[in-house]
């Protein structure tokens, strides 16, 4: 059986990794479960993403999804590809030209 990767929305923002993973553990055999945070603060940003075999990601989701958690209405479904990654930054500074101002 394959792995799939489930997004989870409108995390309440004190969960944690571990709070995810035992959630997701009652469906199926989970990966791993991340909780997306600001790099600066480690503030989490509300969000999450949870690896979980086939049959626990289509449980989980027919389950969770907008259904309550520690009074939030939880977003549970696929994840959907990433379109910018990996980030090519040279791409990005392409059509930027250099304008070099001085004073005489």
């Amino acid at each position: 059986m394959d792995n799939v990767r489930v997004y989870v929305g409108n995390l309440p923002f004190k969960t944690t990794d571990e709070e995810l993973r035992k959630l997701f553990d009652t469906f199926g055999k989970v990966v791993s479960a991340d909780v997306i945070r600001y790099r600066e603060s480690g503030r989490s940003k509300g969000y999450a993403f949870v690896v979980i075999d086939e049959e626990g990601a289509q449980n989980s989701i027919a389950q969770l999804n907008d259904n309550e958690y520690e009074n939030r209405v939880l977003k549970v479904r696929v994840a959907k590809p990433r379109e910018n990654y990996p980030r090519d930054n040279k791409k990005k500074n392409q059509n930027v030209k250099s304008i070099r101002l001085g004073i005489d």
